[in-house]
């Protein structure tokens, strides 16, 4: 952030890997974000087994660290998405929780927004000149990773974070998992006890694609062991 270079983060989950499999502007989205974390447990398992250690890192977990740190650094802020009444609760709990923490504009787009479409040129020039430094977004996966690509190259100084519900986590209009659920892995457990049906279709997708996603992770881990024995031969 003080470089005033521009970022893109997006958080990869089951979900996004089923829309990147059928959505081309979505995959060019994502292609477009500089950095990408692991936002669920079967992303983390799937690189062990392809033979890569990441770590988990969801987009709720990265909120309000980065707020904290925005406060420190009289970086100001910009919360999109979701609904007026969510952004303006969000809004009075991050300030009085992190002080110094600048809202520099919260912007809710009308229901059928299309990050595509011309309004969303309106909506990042208005972004732009509100002086945000970074901005977050909450429209769900593909609209928030397609306005973060277009937005990078419109407020090539400003830093886009695609994080969800987690404004509505703050604000209190959805309950995120407790602590020792999410601890477990079983987070998408307690979102689909919570709301079966919306989520229900979605989560059957992501089984329905577990089966090939962990063959060619095991393939994965195979050629590279092939390419390179002596590293993925363990010690001597």
């Amino acid at each position: 952030m003080t470089s005033r270079t521009g970022f893109s983060v997006a958080t990869l989950n089951l979900d996004h890997v089923v829309k990147l499999h059928h959505s081309e502007p979505f995959r060019t989205a994502y292609g477009q974000q500089t950095h990408v974390s692991a936002d669920g447990r079967p992303i983390v398992w799937l690189s062990y087994c392809a033979g890569r250690n990441v770590e988990l890192v969801t987009g709720s977990d990265l909120v309000e660290p980065m707020m904290r740190l925005c406060a420190e650094m009289s970086v100001p802020i910009a919360l999109l998405g979701s609904t007026n009444a969510v952004l303006e609760t969000v809004a009075k709990t991050v300030t009085k929780r992190y002080p110094g923490l600048t809202i520099a504009t919260t912007i809710a787009p009308p229901m059928g927004f299309d990050p595509d479409a011309a309004q969303a040129d309106t909506l990042l020039g208005d972004l732009a000149r509100s002086g945000a430094r970074v901005c977050f977004l909450a429209l769900g996966a593909p609209k928030q990773e397609i306005l973060a690509a277009r937005g990078l190259k419109a407020c090539p100084q400003m830093g886009f974070l695609s994080v969800g519900a987690s404004l509505d986590f703050i604000a209190g209009t959805q309950t995120r998992a407790p602590r020792i659920v999410r601890a477990v892995g079983m987070e998408w457990a307690w979102r689909l006890l919570c709301n079966p049906r919306r989520l229900a279709a979605r989560y059957g997708a992501c089984l329905l694609i577990l089966p090939r996603l962990l063959a060619r992770a095991l393939h994965t881990r195979r050629t590279n062991a092939h390419r390179d024995p002596v590293k993925h031969s363990g010690p001597s």
